[in-house]
């Protein structure tokens, strides 16, 4: 039997998504849209499956008990993103690590491994990667996903819940900001 609260007895618990089948089916299918990517996501950070896992486990546990209130925001897709990206953060400094910052990621790029002179490609990507910290948090991940992750515009945009413009539009403003902070010596070849 489905529990509500009334105006006769406050006391009687409120309504949950775990009580409603509706609610159920919208979880559900959040949940199937959303996790490779918030793993996918996690463990660029984490550097570890099962703790991103762990943490995106986490992520969706407290979007259920909060669901009636996700849905009941302007985007449901962002602010569950903003918990998922606090969750990993939390766990990283849980794990007694330092929390997540994209330097060592340097060394798991493609272009480290392609290098004629890795010396030199290990200064750029530190240097890059320092500079990606200036971005702001949703220019960092839209960086992350589409150049570390690969993943288009499109995929980018559903699981942050805005446009395919709008991100589009922030890679060009992150593109020209880092190009600001790189310095006119530095070239940003290759970059979509």
């Amino acid at each position: 039997m489905t529990r509500s609260r009334s105006r006769k007895n406050p006391a009687a618990p409120a309504v949950t998504a775990a009580d409603r089948p509706d609610a159920d089916l919208s979880f559900t299918a959040f949940h199937q849209m959303n996790r490779a990517s918030y793993v996918r996501y996690a463990e660029t950070y984490l550097r570890h499956r099962q703790d991103a896992e762990e943490a995106i486990d986490s992520t969706f546990e407290h979007l259920l008990r909060t669901w009636d209130e996700v849905l009941l925001t302007e985007n449901p897709a962002a602010y569950a993103w903003t918990v998922m990206r606090n969750k990993v953060v939390d766990h990283a400094r849980a794990r007694t690590r330092r929390p997540p910052v994209i330097d060592e990621a340097a060394f798991n790029t493609v272009a480290l491994r392609d290098a004629v002179d890795p010396i030199g490609q290990i200064t750029e990507s530190l240097a890059l990667f320092r500079a990606l910290r200036q971005l702001t948090d949703r220019q960092q991940d839209v960086m992350v996903m589409i150049y570390l992750q690969g993943m288009n515009a499109p995929a980018v945009a559903a699981v942050l819940g805005m446009t395919s413009a709008t991100v589009r539009s922030t890679v060009r403003h992150s593109l020209r900001r880092l190009r600001e902070i790189l310095g006119p010596d530095r070239t940003m070849e290759g970059q979509r």
